[in-house]
């Protein structure tokens, strides 16, 4: 009997089917091998295996690399964004999603199934992964080149989530516990009291903090609460509560199964619900420096003390079916995070040194994502294929009724606080996408004859994708006013403060009013719609050729009022319909069968993050507030990647990749003066051009090479090193390297990444699996923001994230996993740079810190 490998065109078409493949390793070259007579395959390979899609990449024509569901398991791994940072050239970085190459999360793309998918976070590019949980994925695919097919949003990756398909039925109970030597057990943990209920832990509680219905639905009009109104119609007072902070847990239950009907035909079901529960605690300084006269000091020297109590649900429903050719998928995901946070700063903000001020924050983030997708695929014969998708997509997110005090901190637990004047500030952020539509649609065509070759000689697809992004956002303020200025001082606990509130506005002291600007409202429409054409021509065992077209067109609308106009003005809109020609070329040359050289060259765009341009000024209470930026123009890069790759076995990889990219309007964030001379604005400019050029370095290797004594040993290492350099716009003409006539290099990019893998694997006399994994990550010192005023830039300094995973299948059914992540319990760090234009006064440049502390969970699951 004949084994043939699977061909390409195959792959891409049916990236959810099984694969039988067999494969003998020989020593000659590729233009040596024969067809092989007579080999009997025993077993159904498995895909996902690490060694499996070692074979995958090493065939592919497109540079990309892939994780499967065996390889995150054994590494431990509850999340997609833990499994994605042990990928070459990915870091996650604090609280802001992952880097690529150096390259921040706005240079990302997200796709589920194949699928278009928005973030369901403002501040984020793509959803934040460690929301979804592992137990439903088969297959995470990296692709760090750029084929046509993918959404032109590309210059770090696209990240392709495939969930788990029907391939083996069986059903999972999981649960975990966790503990953290700075955040669990401690006896003064502060969160608000609706958090810590049942409907906090199902984030049920955000209904309590709605606008209230005075106002909602109504355009604002200064609307002054009366007492009555004032202290009942907010579903949510002032007061925290102080607990234990107790483990983190998580429970989750899935189950696949696979029915089969008739003779050809079979259904599979997929099921899965997750719940867990988290708190963090963290501690350090949130600093800001300022231009005073000839020299540079504190605008505000804070401490701050943060209380975190998150909750994060999901449930995935799956249905599969399968005839011969014929393949239909129906997947529905829902996922929900709602983060509670408590934050407390204590010292002088605005330079006033002498007035040292008690500043809380009672905060909620919660979103909801809805995401149903129906996909299907045909193969009509040898020759003919048909696939196509379709998604909807609600997404909420929300920040209700985000509470802040101001005072001055007195005896023990009590603060000395000011009714008026902007104090007993309450903001409502609501930013909600009711309607994300996404499609893609594919047909493919082999042309030639195969004659002795594994695959037709040419292979063209011609499809279209695009998707639909309709979003709007409210922000709404309401804050005290003071009727009596007599009273208008009162001395209060801090964390049981209400009841005097309620008795002040009861003896007419002050009262509630709407303070909403004309920004209040904004209306964000994107559609993206492309067609491509890709031709796939193999002229040989040893040459792999893909050309590819893409024509996009992108139509944004953006429908806001300028702070300067009234609230009752008509609204102003932007609105851009471009074109983009978007060619790509990748060729993978065999050299032998056991090593490639690739290159590939393409254009893509990046669209910034929906707070980079939303038009709203985002309020924080230390002054530093975020300023969209409406007139942000898209990026245009053009890559190049030149790689050479070698398997030494089928566990073994060694690879050497350079790469070059030239981004035309490079988005980046900037620190400017407030416009009220208070405090620190962020907001972001496209520069003119940045180019970047840099190699990735990456390994597999099985330590028996060294010693049949480390056998069991496997290493796993990749470094990336990348040089970047910004010419500057006329909007970014007065930052202070400018001003300074200095170069410097791309904001967000790190000038070198390293992560590293070192595996030990046991199996018993009944093939059980043994596994302990050490794993470390690191990015380098990077811009975190461009610095304007004569300051020097800020910088996000390296953060050492070291990671012991234990992984122990006692039997058939039972499973142990053991993490121990932050061992090294480095401290993150943003710190103002030492080249400032003028003298710095203060002893430090640190302008924020804290540390995470180290984390144990394990987590024990029955397979049934």
């Amino acid at each position: 009997m004949k084994i043939r490998k699977l061909g390409l065109a195959l792959v891409i078409l049916n990236v959810s089917a099984t694969y039988l493949y067999g494969q003998v390793t020989v020593n000659d070259s590729l233009s040596k091998e024969r067809k092989i007579e007579g080999v009997t395959i025993k077993s159904s390979a498995n895909k996902k295996s690490e060694s499996a899609l070692l074979v995958d990449q090493k065939k592919a024509i497109i540079q990309k690399q892939s994780m499967g569901s065996e390889e995150i398991s054994r590494k431990g791994i509850s999340n997609i964004e833990q499994a994605l940072v042990k990928v070459t050239g990915i870091t996650s970085v604090e609280g802001r999603g992952l880097f690529v190459r150096g390259l921040e999360d706005r240079y990302n793309t997200l796709l589920i199934n194949g699928l278009g998918s928005p973030s369901n976070n403002p501040f984020q590019k793509i959803i934040a992964l460690k929301q979804f949980p592992t137990d439903v994925v088969g297959k995470l695919n990296i692709y760090k080149t750029f084929n046509s097919n993918l959404y032109a949003d590309f210059a770090g990756a696209t990240f392709d989530i495939e969930t788990l398909t029907y391939e083996k039925p069986f059903s999972k109970i999981e649960f975990g516990i966790g503990v953290n030597t700075l955040s669990t057990f401690r006896n003064d943990f502060k969160i608000n009291p609706n958090a810590n209920s049942i409907e906090g832990y199902v984030g049920l509680n955000s209904r309590d903090k709605q606008l209230p219905d005075e106002v909602k639905g109504y355009r604002p009009s200064s609307y002054n609460f009366n007492a009555n109104q004032s202290r009942n119609s907010f579903g949510e007072g002032w007061n925290v509560d102080n607990i234990k902070s107790l483990p983190n847990t998580s429970l989750g239950f899935t189950t696949a199964q696979k029915f089969k009907i008739g003779e050809t035909s079979n259904l599979g079901f997929l099921f899965s619900l997750n719940q867990g529960n988290h708190y963090e605690y963290k501690d350090g300084v949130k600093n800001q420096f300022r231009l005073n006269g000839n020299s540079i000091d504190y605008n505000n020297n804070l401490n701050r003390k943060e209380y975190t109590y998150e909750t994060e649900s999901s449930v995935l429903l799956g249905l599969g079916f399968k005839n011969k050719g014929t393949a239909i998928n129906l997947n529905g995901f829902f996922l929900q995070n709602s983060e509670n946070l408590i934050q407390d700063y204590l010292g002088f903000r605005n330079g006033e040194t002498n007035n040292q001020q008690f500043i809380r924050v009672n905060q909620q983030d919660i979103s909801r994502f809805t995401d149903l997708q129906l996909t299907a695929s045909q193969k009509i014969n040898d020759r003919h294929s048909l696939k196509a998708g379709a998604s909807w997509v609600n997404n909420f997110y929300q920040q209700p009724d985000r509470k802040i005090m101001y005072g001055q901190p007195g005896e023990g637990n009590d603060i000395n606080l000011s009714f008026g004047g902007n104090n007993l500030l309450r903001q409502y952020l609501d930013v909600n996408g009711k309607n994300y539509f996404s499609a893609f649609a594919e047909y493919a065509l082999n042309l030639g004859e195969k004659g002795d070759k594994k695959d037709y000689p040419w292979q063209l697809a011609i499809g279209y994708n695009g998707f639909a992004d309709v979003r709007n956002t409210s922000y709404r303020f309401i804050y005290s006013v003071l009727n009596d200025p007599s009273q208008s001082q009162v001395t209060v606990d801090r964390d049981t403060p209400q009841a005097i509130f309620d008795q002040s506005i009861l003896n007419g002291t002050y009262h509630y009013r709407e303070g909403s600007t004309s920004e209040y409202k904004n209306n964000l429409y994107q559609f993206v719609n492309a067609g491509y054409l890709n031709i796939n021509y193999k002229p040989s065992e040893l040459w792999d050729i893909l050309i590819g077209g893409r024509v996009e067109n992108n139509i944004n609308i953006t429908r806001y009022k300028p702070i300067s106009v009234g609230i009752n003005d008509n609204f102003d809109n932007i609105t851009k319909n471009q074109y983009y020609i978007l060619p790509s070329l990748s060729v993978k040359r065999a050299l032998n069968e056991k090593s490639n050289i690739r290159f590939a060259a393409s254009k893509t765009i990046t669209r910034p993050i929906l707070i980079e341009y939303m038009p709203i000024t985002y309020i924080n209470p230390d002054n530093e507030n975020i300023f969209g930026n409406k007139d942000l123009s898209n990026s245009e890069n053009y890559n190049i990647d030149l790689k050479y790759e070698m398997f030494p076995s089928n566990k073994e990889m060694f690879a050497v990749n350079l790469f070059a990219k030239k981004i035309d309007n490079a988005i980046e964030r900037s620190y400017i003066a407030s416009g009220n001379s208070n405090g620190q604005t962020i907001t972001f400019f496209n520069a003119k051009t940045a180019t970047l050029a840099g190699v990735e370095l990456e390994g597999i290797l099985s330590l028996n090479r060294i010693s049949e004594s480390l056998s069991r040993f496997t290493l796993g290492a990749n470094t990336t090193i990348m040089y970047s350099d910004v010419e500057r716009s006329a909007d970014q003409n007065k930052e202070t390297d400018v001003e300074a006539n200095r170069k410097r290099a791309l904001q967000g990019a790190a000038p070198w990444t390293v992560n590293a893998d070192l595996k030990y694997e046991y199996k018993n006399s009944q093939n059980l699996t043994k596994t302990y994994s050490l794993v470390y990550n690191v990015s380098g010192k990077k811009i975190y923001g461009v610095g304007f005023s004569q300051l020097d830039n800020i910088f996000e300094m390296p953060f050492h994230q070291l990671d012991f995973v234990y992984n122990n299948q006692i039997s058939k059914n039972w499973n142990v996993k053991l993490t121990i992540q932050n061992l090294l319990n480095s401290e993150y760090q943003l710190k103002l740079g030492d080249k400032s234009l003028v003298q710095v006064q203060e002893s430090s440049l640190m302008m924020e810190n804290y540390k995470k502390g180290t984390s144990f969970n394990m987590t024990v699951g029955y397979t049934f």
